[in-house]
Order: structure tokens, then sequence, then C-alpha cells
């Protein structure tokens, strides 16, 4: 740690690491400095002069964004000169700046519109005609009205340093300087929409929030993301049962206020008009009809019945984007009520193969923090940014920070060839042969990350764990999986060969593939998941029912459609790549939808299982995973105020599982299995149509 330096703020005694500016060294004691272009974590611009303070034995007012805390340094932030030197800067930002707060959708929220009420002038000494120029439209999700900017550089720097992606810029000189896309009239980037949010004030808005409603007007509800597997935290902006914006502002998830497009705006897919909000029962005519829900799951039920008392066989498929208390309930459902082992959900990364391979070795599961604090990261096969934009934007800022070293080893290009000492090509399932060629540089490292997507499984996870204790420094390892819930679903035990926990299951059942394969089931039970979109059974006729929140491929095969809530419409828990548990929270209701949890305590109830399965209540389901779940013993209460880091096994999981099974469907930026296909946002963006 750097030297401690004291020095003194409005009269009072500090002390800071050397090299701290001030700027930040008020703000950690409770003293406000105000600022619009300085914003942490990002490079110094000193361009706005709103920073302005008093040193004594300086002979003019300096920067805070810029000036490091000197010994004996004596700052003064809130004299009469500095309040007249802010109350000039901010008449002279106002000299173009449309008087538009009414209808300007930063109002409320401006941190412009706050500094003119706290040292504003009452009138402008400026009486020229204001430089006016039409507003602009970059994007579906990104509007530019440029009259509003005040050229703090924020968003340039948020897309070029924190993004990795360099699609904004300046143009022009003096008055009539521009903020301006990479592609002239329009952007072309991962339409993330930091740009907006770090944005102090109205020039860049966003196209699906813009005229809706008013901050105040809204209830703010922070929640987790339902698209990939990176556990971003998401503040939904909810108004008459309307999400009508996404953001993390207040960064008070393990991804501060980092969005991608999918956290951002994806969300769109809830109120989709093909939305199911009804069930539906196949007819004798074999049509799908709407239904009540009491007929449905007594239908449901019935038939469950009759197939457990003939000793039919079930199969049944979950999901990876449904909660822990979902995914554990359903396979207590399926193994003590339905007794299979029949049970497995796609399985997108090799965790299982990782944990065991774990086992006796000095080797650690990486965290998030991981990703920023690290010395050296070791990608394998996977496109970071496109793929886990969060884990790469860690990365970056690692690298911006602290100078981590980056080593790619990937079959394509990658944004992380940008910053990596050391970028190497191999095709797919042939990146152990690099390994050798960077032993030595990665053994030199004080500590490693290794982070590698599915080509990497079975007996080559275990050879690259083999691998990292051969350098003989510490490292922690990440299987990459694709979507919400990957990594809960396996700790949930949602496969055939592993209860919860990573425990074996006895007598092994079908997983997904021999499901389909199967030419003897009599019921094929599917939650959350579409296995029949580009597949068949084999089984000639199977009583199929499936959950889901729309009509998808396998949907339109079943005998009973059970329409169920989005992740954004039920409270519970769900675990990210990282194994770190984060906390659902309902932010609207669905008329007509049910959560996967409650449907699967109604049909339990109609079958006559409730005593045993015990009450769908998310808490109560979650009490009983931490005792039956290694590594989930947390207080509730402890997740309600953030993430908490799981740990599976202690020990062998001593069952072997064929890594054929592990298929990740690399979705990118602007794809998310079927919620993708019905989010308007995702599909209206240019860079879908060159994703495809």
């Amino acid at each position: 740690m750097a030297d401690l330096v004291k020095f003194t703020i409005d009269g009072i005694e500090l002390e800071a690491p050397a090299g701290t500016l001030v700027i930040e060294a008020a703000k950690k004691n409770g003293i406000e400095i105000p600022s619009f272009c300085y914003y942490e974590g990002y490079s110094l611009q000193a361009a706005c002069r709103m920073c302005l303070v008093e040193v004594e034995r300086m002979p003019k007012m300096q920067v805070a964004c810029t000036l490091p805390v000197g010994p004996g340094m004596v700052v003064r932030t809130n004299t009469p000169q500095i309040q007249a030197a802010r109350k000039g800067t901010l008449e002279f930002l106002l000299g173009n700046h449309p008087l538009d707060c009414p209808v300007c959708d930063k109002g409320g929220e401006c941190e412009l519109q706050d500094m003119v009420f706290r040292y504003g002038a009452g009138e402008s000494r400026f009486t020229e005609t204001k430089i006016h120029v039409d507003e602009q439209q970059w994007s579906p999700v990104v509007f530019y009205d440029a009259p509003r900017c005040i050229l703090c550089f924020r968003c340039v720097r948020a897309c070029d340093e924190g993004m990795g992606v360099g699609a904004l810029g300046v143009i022009n000189r003096g008055a009539v300087s521009l903020i301006a896309p990479n592609m002239q009239d329009h952007l072309n980037c991962d339409e993330c929409g930091q740009c907006i949010d770090i944005c102090p004030v109205g020039a860049l808005t966003s196209g699906t929030y813009r005229y809706q409603t008013r901050p105040w007007e809204m209830e703010h509800v922070g929640t987790i993301c339902t698209h990939c597997s990176d556990g971003c935290k998401t503040t939904l902006g909810v108004r008459h049962e309307q999400i009508m914006r996404g953001n993390n502002r207040d960064r008070s998830g393990i991804n501060g206020e980092f969005l991608c497009v999918k956290g951002r705006y994806a969300f769109d897919f809830y109120d989709h008009a093909e939305r199911l909000q009804t069930p539906m029962v196949r007819n004798v005519a074999g049509k799908l009809e709407p239904a009540s829900w009491s007929k449905a799951l007594e239908v449901v039920a019935k038939k469950f019945g009759e197939i457990k008392a003939r000793g039919g066989r079930f199969g049944i498929v979950g999901s990876n984007h449904t909660t822990n208390e979902e995914n554990f309930y359903l396979q207590k459902f399926a193994r003590e009520c339905l007794g299979t082992n029949n049970i497995d959900h796609r399985r997108t990364g090799d965790v299982t193969t990782l944990v065991d391979a774990l086992s006796g070795t000095s080797g650690t599961l990486a965290t998030t923090a991981d990703l920023y604090e690290k010395k050296a990261f070791l990608i394998i096969g996977a496109d970071l940014s496109i793929e886990h934009p969060f884990l790469a934007f860690q990365i970056r800022a690692n690298y911006r920070h602290h100078q981590a070293h980056v080593y790619t080893v990937t079959a394509d290009e990658v944004r992380e060839e940008k910053t990596a000492v050391r970028a190497i090509r191999k095709p797919r399932f042939q990146e152990f042969d690099a390994l050798p060629e960077l032993r030595d540089a990665l053994a030199a490292e004080p500590n490693l990350v290794i982070l590698f997507g599915d080509s990497v499984k079975g007996e080559d996870v275990r050879k690259l764990v083999a691998f990292g204790e051969s350098l003989g420094i510490p490292v922690s390892y990440c299987a990459l999986v694709d979507y919400s819930n990957s990594r809960g679903a396996i700790d949930m035990g949602l496969t055939p060969e592993l209860l919860p926990g990573y425990h074996a299951s006895g007598t092994p059942g079908l997983n997904v593939g021999e499901m389909l394969a199967a030419t003897d089931l009599d019921a094929f039970w599917v939650i959350g998941e579409n296995p029949l979109e580009n597949a068949k059974l084999s089984t000639k006729r199977p009583f199929v029912v499936v959950q889901d929140m729309f009509l998808t491929e396998t949907a339109q095969k079943a005998d009973v459609v059970l329409p169920s809530a989005s992740a954004y419409e039920k409270n519970g828990t769900v675990t990210n790549g990282c194994g770190e548990v984060q906390k659902l929270k309902r932010a609207v209701s669905m008329l007509g939808t049910k959560p996967d949890l409650e449907i699967i305590g109604l049909i339990a109830k109609e079958m006559g299982f409730a005593p045993r399965m015990g009450p769908w209540l998310p808490d109560t389901v979650f009490n009983e995973i931490r005792k039956a779940v290694k590594g989930y013993d947390i207080p509730l209460p402890a997740i309600t105020l953030g993430a908490q880091q799981t740990m599976p096994v202690n020990g062998r999981v001593g069952v072997q599982t064929n890594p054929d099974l592990v298929a990740s469907a690399h979705e990118n930026l602007f794809t998310s299995g079927t919620l993708g296909r019905y989010s308007k946002i995702l599909n209206s963006v240019i860079e879908k149509r060159a994703n495809q």
C-alpha cells in the first residue's frame, strides 16, 4: 500500500495514500467537490472546471480532479471565490444550452440542473444567439441532442476505455464542437447504452425511455439480468406494471453501473404480443385450445398419476433460466414423487469436471472480484467481450488501473487482443497446443485466472488444471457457461447423474439426448427450455407438458402448455458463472402467468404430494437448499444485501459426466436463446444483423 499522506480539507485533518486525487479524498470523507468531466475509473480530462479549489501557497485555483494530495496540503472547497468561479462556469455552459428542462428526459436526474440550482446565475450575460444543431438518432437506442452537450467527454472515454469499442469521438473545435459516432451518421458498436447513463446532462438519451415518464413516477426495483451468466444487477424502472427502463446507476451490484445491451434494454420480451397468458390443452381434434388453470392442472396431475401408477417412464428437462428454488423443487419432485432420475438441462460449460479436477489441488474457482484484482489472465476458446461482456469489462478495468497481463488462445480475433501481451490463434479443440508456448511467461506471473469455453471439457479440463498446477503460482479457474442460472442448475442437481450439491444420484437416468432418442417415454415434461427446436422425440406419442412464456417449437407439440412467469416477475435466487448467489426480486406481474415454482407445487398438490414436497415459497425452499447443498448455507438477509460466494463441494465429485453433453450456444451481445427472439430491441439494432 502507498504511504499515507496527511493534509487538510475545509479545516478537517485527513490522510490518504500518496497519489490520491483531491476530489477522491474529499468524496471518501463526505466532502462534495462538484464536477462534470471527472468520472471514477476513467482517464482524467480537466475539461469542465467545476471542481476548482483553493490550495494554500498556490497562486491560483486548482482543478481537484487532477491534483494529487500532498503532505501538509491545505485545501478549501467552498470559499466566495470558488462559488463565483463555479457560477461563472455554469453561466458559460448555459451559453448555448437549451433551457428545455420540462421536456428533457434528464430532468430530475441532471447534474447540470442540480448545479445550476445550487450555484447558477439568475440571468446570463451572454446575449448572442444560441448555436443550434438538430437532434440526431444514432441507433434505435441512442439519440444525441448536441445543444445540450457540455463536452465533458465522459461518453467518449466510457466507450473507448470502458467498453473497448471507441465508437464515439469529437469533431470540430470551440463552440461548434460535437460528439460524433463512428459511422458518420449512426453508431456501430455494442449498443450498451453506457454513454447515455454516464452523460451528466440530456445530450444522450434512450430511444426506449425518452418522453415516456419521469424518474420520480417510477418504482425502482433491483433484480438480476435474466440473460447471460455474468450475473449483472439491473435496476428496473416500473410504472403502472410496465418496465420503462433498466440501469444500475446506484452501483449496487457486482457489476457497478455496467450493463450490456441485454441488461439495459432487452427486458422487453416480457410484454411481447405472443406472450402466453392462459393455459392451453390439446382437444380431441388435436388442437391446442385455451383452458382454465384448474382444468390444465387437473389434466396434468391425472395423466402423471396414471403413468406413475403403471410404472411408466418420465423424461424431464429443466432450464438454466429458472431459479435455484425452482430447479431444486423440480428435481425433488422428479426423484421423490415421480420416482425418476431422467432429469437434465442444457449444459453449456463443464463445471462438474472442473470442480472434480480441483479437488486436492491448490487451484480455486475464480470469483468476479478476481477479474479486477488478479494480475494475469489466460482466456481460452472464448470471445469474452461478445459472450461475457461484464467479465471482459472487469479485465479491461484491471488492465487500465493495475496493468494486468492478458493472454489469449482463440480461433478468431477477439477484443482482448488489443491489450494482450500474447495472443495466439488456434482452431477450436486445439487450444492446448499453444500452452507450452506460454508456460514460461505464465509461470513468471504472481497469480493467474484461467477462463475457458466449451472447447475445453472432459479430460481436457483435467489437463488444464494439471497445467495450472505445474506453473507453481496461485491459479483460479472459471468454466464459462451461457445463461443466467446455468451454474445454479448444476449445483441444484438438474442432471441425471448428480443430486444437489454434486452427490451421486445412485442410478443415473437419461440425459436430454437420450430422452429424445428413447422410444418408450410415457411423459415428457419441459420447463423453460426448447429441446424440440431442432430435434424430435423418437417416442411415438408421449404425454408432453411444457411450461414456458411463449409457444415455442416444443410448446407447439405439447398436450398441455402452462404459461410461466419470467425472471422479472418472480422472487428467488440465481447463481452466476462464478458461483455468486444473488436475489431476484419481482418487478412486474403478467396477468394469467404463474412462477414455475408455483406451477410445480400445484401439480404436486393435485397429485397428493404436497406434504412431501412442502410449501412452494422461495424463502422456504431456499432454507431447504441451505441444508442440502454445500456452500449455500448463506443467511437470506445476506443475499438480500448483495452477492454471496458459494463453494459447491469439498472433495471429489465421484461421478464421470459425458463431455459430449457440454455445448455452448455462443450467444453474442444481441442474442439470448428463445428470449432474444422476442426482444424488439435486440432485433432492431443493425449489429444484430451483422452478427447473424
